[in-house]
């Protein structure tokens, strides 16, 4: 930290304060009101984690509800995510958090086709300020060029974020990739489940639910050297059925054969213009990716989660829940000689068949749990 008068830990009214006025700047796209909110604050002796932590972060989540709500668009949340990305730069090159390394050497890094790289940005600059010499790594870093700059650095750990669930096939990867180099892996974000559950499943050596506890995970004491002989199919041996492997090989023609079907299945999609169509194969392309996904984890409630949110989603831009079933029941007579995937798609049909989505009560309030995605 830099020389004077010590950060100052700001209370929560005023991180609210400071929260609500990069807000006002975020959402209407005013790069410079944003910037110039962060800049004074940390000025004002405010503490530089804090602004990323209890500021940056809670705004960003706040863009992540708005989108899931339709009350912004793709766009407009793509430019709020660019002007955060612009603020934590502008923290990160401020003096007050200005450090010098302590600890050791950490790699943090998004998973292999993850394009979500605010939160492992977050952490990076946390564990920055927390003393640790960062290799900040950014989205999508395939597993042989992550192994490859752990070789050559000899980084003590690496932290994986992910936030979204259907790359977790790749995180897993990665996770067994760098144990087999003798690195211990912290994991982290949305994709890995409530309270870490996949991260268990998938041997990765700690999991934080947070950049500030995957800090104080991280200073506690160091991370357990892992097995290196440790294999995937050791975690996951129902992938012996070949369901997952299978499903993810065809799942370009289960796709085309579900969307061929739905004309006469879901008689309202002829009357869709070619903008609606495309988005259909959209949605078809990615329950197919999820289905795959849970048949990887052999998790059912992966996919009801996925299901009933892309349903709270749709109801959100005004085209009704019930427009999925179909397209589940053509699904499951594609895979009618999988069961594990049969009795996946029968509980995600359960899951829109019953509770507020049978009675036609959904409302934008239900979009607080949805998480951030888009």
């Amino acid at each position: 930290m830099s020389i004077g008068t010590p950060p100052l830990l700001p209370s929560r009214q005023h991180c609210e304060q400071l929260a609500e006025s990069l807000w006002n700047a975020v959402s209407v796209g005013d790069e410079y009101a944003a910037t110039g909110t962060v800049v004074r604050a940390l000025d004002e002796g405010t503490d530089p984690e804090s602004v990323l932590l209890d500021v940056i972060a809670v705004v960003q989540g706040r863009v992540g509800e708005e989108w899931a709500a339709n009350r912004i668009s793709v766009a407009q949340e793509h430019a709020a995510t660019a002007i955060n990305e612009r603020a934590v730069a502008a923290l990160a090159v401020h003096t007050a958090a200005r450090t010098t390394p302590t600890r050791g050497r950490i790699a943090v890094a998004c998973v292999d086709g993850e394009w979500h790289a605010l939160p492992a940005r977050l952490l990076a600059e946390t564990l920055k300020l927390r003393g640790w010499q960062v290799d900040f790594l950014g989205a999508q870093v395939p597993s042989p060029h992550l192994i490859a700059h752990l070789h050559r650095t000899r980084a003590d750990v690496v932290a994986l974020s992910g936030s979204i669930a259907t790359r977790l096939p790749a995180a897993h990867a990665a996770i067994t990739a760098c144990q087999a180099v003798g690195v211990p892996v912290l994991v982290g974000g949305a994709a890995f489940g409530p309270e870490g559950r996949y991260a268990t499943l998938l041997r990765a050596d700690a999991w934080a639910p947070d950049a500030r506890t995957a800090a104080d995970r991280l200073a506690q004491r160091p991370l357990p050297r892992p097995r290196v002989e440790h294999q995937q199919l050791d975690d996951l041996p129902h992938l012996a059925d070949q369901e997952y492997s299978l499903v993810t090989r065809n799942r370009a023609s289960l796709v085309r054969a579900v969307f061929t079907a739905l004309d006469d299945a879901f008689p309202a999609m002829r009357g869709y213009t070619d903008h609606q169509r495309e988005r259909t194969a959209e949605d078809l392309a990615h329950i197919v990716e999820f289905l795959a996904t849970a048949l990887y984890l052999d998790d059912e409630t992966l996919f009801t989660w996925f299901i009933t949110w892309t349903a709270r989603i749709l109801v959100a831009r005004d085209v009704p829940a019930r427009s999925l079933l179909p397209a589940l029941g053509l699904l499951a007579r594609e895979l009618k000689d999988f069961p594990r995937a049969t009795r996946i798609l029968e509980r995600g049909t359960e899951a829109l068949t019953t509770g507020p989505f049978a009675t036609g009560d959904i409302t934008t309030d239900h979009f607080t749990a949805a998480g951030n995605t888009g």
